[in-house]
């Protein structure tokens, strides 16, 4: 009991000082960069810097744990039945093949479930903890509730082994969802940045931060660009948004908790139903209107 607890411990350790290898290297790109050609002017040490570094290590743990499951068990399924030997003839595709496939699925499955969070009230209140940053930076990309992270990267995955792309028993053992997954996370990050910089024709082709940060914006086109890394994906379904200017503004109307814990459990709590407004008994009687419009 004692050794199996310690393996974990140590295993753990690991982890995170994978990641604040990881965190490291990420300062040392994006800090710079940010420095050199930013966007906006911005403070390295700016407000809620701290809670966005917690989000940093707790969903890059705590996701990937609880995506392992279902995805083990679904890859185990589906290798189980291999309908007309299809999925005994994806394993020998090339790796470059079943890999581009991925990267292309993942995004797909990723738009609509990206698509979901915005168009459902409930999920939003998870989703909205991302859009809480009225300021953009490479760490903004970090800050998410658990349950979006995992809801976004089911919703891309699911389809990659549902098409066999990735048949192992869990995403960390699968090399292409390992690839895909570092891919899709460092250029994140990059999406987030507070950096000025546009990759002419290539936008339509690859995200870029000018694509991202359009949908951050604090105004009706925040319901745009839900693709991670094709663009064409938000052409094709009718939801690109990609002007010659950058938004003015970024963030929500609604108020968000500028804690970790706050961020964490205000969206578990039950939806609020909406107060009725009932006007005062002693008010005076609001004249009809003669023009037709409320």
């Amino acid at each position: 009991m004692m050794h199996h607890l310690l393996r974990h411990a140590l295993d753990f350790v690991g982890n995170v000082a994978q990641l604040v290898a990881w965190l490291a290297l990420l300062v040392a790109i994006f800090v710079p960069l940010e420095r050199l050609c930013a966007l906006h002017p911005a403070k390295i040490w700016r407000k809620q810097i701290g809670v966005d570094l917690a989000w940093y290590f707790i969903n890059s743990l705590l996701p990937a744990v609880i995506l392992s499951v279902p995805l083990a068990i679904l890859s185990r399924a589906l290798v189980a039945l291999n309908p007309l030997g299809y999925y005994s003839m994806v394993a020998v595709w090339p790796l470059w093949v079943k890999l581009l496939l991925t990267l292309l699925v993942n995004d797909i499955g990723a738009y609509w479930g990206h698509r979901a969070l915005h168009a459902s009230p409930r999920l939003w209140r998870f989703h909205a903890i991302h859009h809480s940053a009225e300021e953009l930076d490479w760490l903004v990309n970090t800050r998410a509730h658990p349950f979006d992270m995992v809801f976004t990267r089911l919703s891309g995955l699911a389809p990659v082994y549902l098409l066999g792309f990735a048949q192992s028993a869990g995403a960390q053992k699968e090399p292409v969802v390992l690839i895909a997954t570092i891919f899709g996370t460092v250029w994140t990050f990059f999406l987030h940045a507070n950096i000025r910089a546009r990759l002419g024709p290539l936008e339509w082709l690859i995200s870029s931060p000018a694509f991202h940060h359009w949908h951050h914006t604090k105004d009706e086109h925040r319901d745009r660009n839900f693709a991670f890394v094709f663009p064409f994906i938000d052409r094709l379904f009718g939801t690109a948004w990609l002007p010659k200017y950058w938004p003015p503004s970024y963030g929500i109307d609604e108020k968000v908790a500028p804690t970790l814990t706050g961020q964490f459990f205000d969206p578990l709590e039950p939806a609020l139903p909406k107060a009725q407004s009932v006007p005062p008994t002693n008010a005076p009687e609001k004249p009809a209107s003669t023009t037709g419009h409320v």
